[in-house]
């Protein structure tokens, strides 16, 4: 049996974006994000799979452990509210410091979708993508799945490089209790 899944960006998306996070004491989960991820996984059996960007290694802002032991405090603080992710995926990558072949996992690469897709069963029909990055609309798209652009604090610049693309996320949403409506009316 193939999984429905909530493919998620991680910082802006699931918690606070405050700069190349490399500090798990700088990690305070959105309060929307919670209730609405439990209630996903609960009510429509979904997957949820953070697909991140960390660029910030490539850079020698942080390292890669330093990415693990964030990754390892969202789960703990998610933990509380009964949350499992099922996997983090990230790509350390970015163009200025590495290779072409070593950014072919960067988003909007669908690439670390695509690797989810056959380790956890992932039907990319029932599956859904909710970033705050233009990159992360592409990377769903990229995929073939829907997609869901969340407004966050600074970021409706996003929407508009998506627009001059000509590539719109299938739903704009101000929070994550738009996001749960969207997919519970969309599943409908």
């Amino acid at each position: 049996m193939s999984n429905p899944t909530l493919f998620l960006d991680r910082d802006g998306t699931i918690n606070f974006d405050s700069g190349y996070i490399g500090d798990p004491n700088k990690i305070f989960i959105y309060s929307d994000v919670p209730n609405n991820l439990l209630r996903i996984k609960n009510e429509f059996g979904m997957k949820l799979i953070v697909i991140s960007n960390q660029a910030g290694v490539a850079k020698g802002l942080m390292t890669e452990d330093d990415v693990k032991i964030v990754n390892g405090r969202i789960e703990e603080l998610l933990k509380k509210s009964n949350i499992a992710i099922d996997e983090f995926y990230y790509c350390i990558h970015h163009p200025d410091f590495s290779s072409e072949e070593e950014c072919k996992c960067r988003k909007p690469s669908p690439l670390m979708i695509f690797e989810a897709q056959k380790k956890h069963n992932v039907d990319l029909s029932k599956s859904y993508f909710v970033g705050d990055k233009a990159s992360d609309v592409e990377c769903g798209l990229n995929a073939g799945i829907k997609t869901c652009l969340i407004l966050r604090e600074n970021n409706s610049g996003e929407l508009l490089v998506l627009e001059k693309q000509k590539k719109i996320p299938n739903f704009v949403a101000n929070n994550f209790n738009e996001i749960y409506e969207f997919i519970k009316n969309d599943l409908r």
